[in-house]
């Protein structure tokens, strides 16, 4: 590598699938260690990327540079969002982006809009600004050829429909989406990355917002359930919070609050952003019943893990 930094012309094989596979690496911590800790690891990544792409590469490696390049940007996008650095976040995916463009496979640019429109859905008022990156990741997934990545877009393209209110398009998206996954796919290696499992928890978003809220809790039941490995205590944490509040629809204050225990014990371990804000949210949902002792309890546990 350090041969490769003084004189780009000198990447071979091993320089290229040594990123590309220090990049896999840190992707599979992802909810076994902290997330300042992966920053760390990857930073090195990304910016070995902007060197050799900046250099006079050998042509014949250049695409599969830049590839990882993507990979690495979007993932370090994610992770400057986890630990709070808005504005890096967006710098980060507006390289990604970039990269991914020159690439030319619509797929690429599709997962670095999805990535980014979760992040703008966290981190900003409205859901306009994610709304836009849903569309441009539906339009470039619509003709890339990766039936997974093409599926997650309709999946969140449900969702962001579901919260504006709109059932019919949620629908038609949601049944889209069900669709491509059904179909199959089992020499797809990001098979695992987006599972009938992950789509019932957009399922539910969509029966909480505009439809049934019995059906939105078995849903995000269901999803939980199978969503089990380390990397996916991020996701499942959310999934649990989001069920709280189904539980909260059917008046169920008190099972609302149980389930939100083991979400504040899923953030605390990750240090996740997301499952964070969605407990704060859930919590200003309880507000009528705030001298219950099952709030009481909450709060207790939520400075416990937090000290807020």
């Amino acid at each position: 590598m350090a041969d490769a930094l003084a004189d780009p012309s000198r990447i071979g094989e091993e320089t290229v699938s040594g990123l590309a596979s220090a990049v896999s690496d840190v992707n599979a911590q992802v909810g076994s260690l902290p997330f300042v800790r992966l920053q760390l690891m990857l930073a090195p990544v990304v910016e070995a990327c902007r060197r050799l792409l900046a250099g006079p590469a050998p042509t014949a490696f250049v695409g599969q540079l830049r590839q990882t390049a993507v990979a690495a940007s979007t993932l370090a996008g994610r992770l400057a969002f986890e630990t709070r650095d808005d504005a890096a976040s967006r710098a980060l995916y507006a390289e990604a982006t970039r990269e991914a463009e020159l690439l030319r496979r619509p797929w690429r640019q599709a997962t670095v809009h999805m990535s980014h429109a979760l992040v703008t859905l966290y981190s900003a008022h409205g859901i306009e600004g994610a709304r836009v990156l849903v569309d441009r990741a539906v339009r470039a997934a619509r003709v890339g050829d990766n039936i997974l990545v093409r599926a997650r877009a309709y999946a969140l393209e449900a969702e962001i429909a579901a919260r504006a209110g709109l059932e019919r398009p949620c629908r038609t998206a949601l049944g889209l989406a069900w669709y491509d996954i059904e179909a199959g796919h089992t020499d797809d290696p990001a098979a695992s990355a987006f599972s009938p499992a992950h789509l019932r928890g957009f399922e539910g978003v969509c029966e909480l917002y505009v439809g049934d809220p019995r059906l939105a809790h078995d849903r995000f039941a269901a999803s939980a359930a199978a969503l089990t490995s380390p990397r996916e205590q991020v996701q499942r944490a959310i999934v649990i919070t989001d069920q709280a509040l189904a539980r909260l629809r059917l008046g169920e204050p008190g099972a609302a609050a149980e389930l939100l225990h083991e979400c504040v014990t899923a953030a605390a371990s990750t240090g996740s952003r997301v499952p964070a804000i969605r407990l704060r949210r859930a919590r200003r949902e309880l507000r009528p019943w705030r001298g219950e002792p099952f709030v009481s309890e909450l709060d207790d546990h939520l400075m416990d893990a937090f000290g807020t």
